[in-house]
């Protein structure tokens, strides 16, 4: 990866009033770039044309969930490098574990804090440059 700095991010998130607050945060605390999809299929329908640094999932949605949307990322060949969080309240060992093996470089759990959601991805993302 050339590029290591982390200016657009797009998250993929069901439920509106999370999406509002991960905006408002990355936004306004941060000063990303965010785009924003409701479901698994939009995210695949958008997310070329986007061109992401990182792509913050939910795992539970309707449909299409989270690691179904994560693998067909990966068989993309324009996006199939970029980084993945996944955001979610199923984050015991295992759950978190299989996660990890389909290529995601983290997870944040739910409820997230949003004072310091910004300085957790940031810190995901540095260690992911590091390594």
């Amino acid at each position: 990866m050339a590029e290591n700095s982390l200016n657009r991010i797009f998250l993929v998130e069901d439920d509106p009033d999370i999406q509002e607050i991960v905006l408002m945060t990355l936004k306004d605390l941060g000063g990303y770039a965010v785009d924003i999809c409701s479901s698994g299929q939009e995210a695949l329908d958008k997310i070329v044309g986007i061109q992401p640094d990182l792509i913050l999932l939910d795992v539970m949605m309707p449909e299409m969930d989270g690691p179904t949307t994560l693998r067909a990322i990966r068989a993309m060949s324009e996006v199939k490098d970029t980084p993945v969080i996944f955001m979610t309240a199923r984050s015991q060992t295992h759950e978190v574990a299989e996660y990890m093996e389909l290529g995601a470089i983290d997870v944040i759990r739910k409820p997230f804090d949003p004072v310091t959601l910004c300085n957790q991805i940031e810190n995901i993302w540095d260690r992911y440059n590091a390594a």
